[in-house]
């Protein structure tokens, strides 16, 4: 079994320590870095080879904002999350454009951060198939990044289970657009595989996170993302409208 390795920086250094604690406890996960300085933190990137980062953005020296574009500009294949004390649109789409994968908004426990940095070990597993080539780790991690920068604009929360099964789910349907059409009987089914999870809940927290970036009323953000008023006041799109219209535009976006 391969062990993800994984940086922490943050600031508070008692979460630091217990997160460090309670991911070195678990099998198959190690920590290879921790500071709470932002310097320190890209010197250890530079020294260390970790697959996913967890990034304050409040750190000492160079802020988080900062490590996290060392990240994107780098070669590195790490992928960053990023935590924050706020929840304004400005904050989050400046840690989501700099690179951040999640965004996960204090205080948050440690149990939900090491889910987060399961999910990403997973998917490098998964979808990165260690081995293959920088350039092919990046242009992957650039789609997780597009997707997130969707879900930041329409209000989709990354703390719900439902954001990483829409995520997923929409990562799919960009690799096979047919798969759309059996949504019931193979996308959730997969989706609930690979999170241990039944298809049925898949549904439901799909169902859900759409619900809860509907409610926000960000209609003008919606016509931003999809080109066109789709949806108006409170008609919110199923789950398959909803994953097929991202993964067209994504599609869209690749043929540039």
């Amino acid at each position: 079994m391969k062990t993800a390795n994984i940086a922490i920086f943050e600031n508070n250094e008692e979460f630091l320590n217990e997160l460090k604690e309670y991911i070195e406890k678990t099998e198959g996960f190690t920590v290879c870095a921790a500071t709470s300085n932002g310097n320190t933190a890209i010197d250890l990137l530079k020294h260390n080879k970790p697959d996913v980062a967890i990034v304050d953005l409040v750190l000492s020296g160079k802020d988080g904002l900062s490590v996290l574009k060392y990240i994107k500009s780098s070669n590195l294949s790490c992928m960053p999350i990023a935590i924050g004390s706020y929840l304004e649109d400005k904050i989050v789409n400046s840690a989501i454009e700099s690179g951040a994968v999640y965004y996960l908004v204090k205080p948050v426990d440690v149990e939900t951060v090491f889910d987060r940095i399961r999910d990403l070990s997973s998917e490098r597993t998964v979808d990165y198939k260690i081995g293959t080539n920088v350039r092919d780790r990046r242009k992957i991690n650039s789609l997780d990044e597009k997707i997130s920068n969707i879900f930041v604009t329409i209000g989709v929360p990354p703390h719900i289970k439902g954001y990483k099964y829409l995520r997923e789910g929409i990562k799919m349907t960009v690799e096979d657009q047919s798969i759309i059409n059996r949504v019931t009987k193979e996308l959730y089914p997969r989706i609930g595989e690979k999170f241990q999870t039944s298809a049925s809940k898949v549904e439901r927290a799909i169902r859900h996170a759409i619900e809860v970036a509907w409610n926000k009323g960000r209609t003008d953000a919606v016509s931003s993302i999809f080109g066109a008023k789709v949806y108006i006041g409170s008609e919110r799109p199923t789950n398959s409208e909803f994953i097929a219209l991202v993964a067209d535009k994504l599609l869209l976006e690749s043929l540039e």
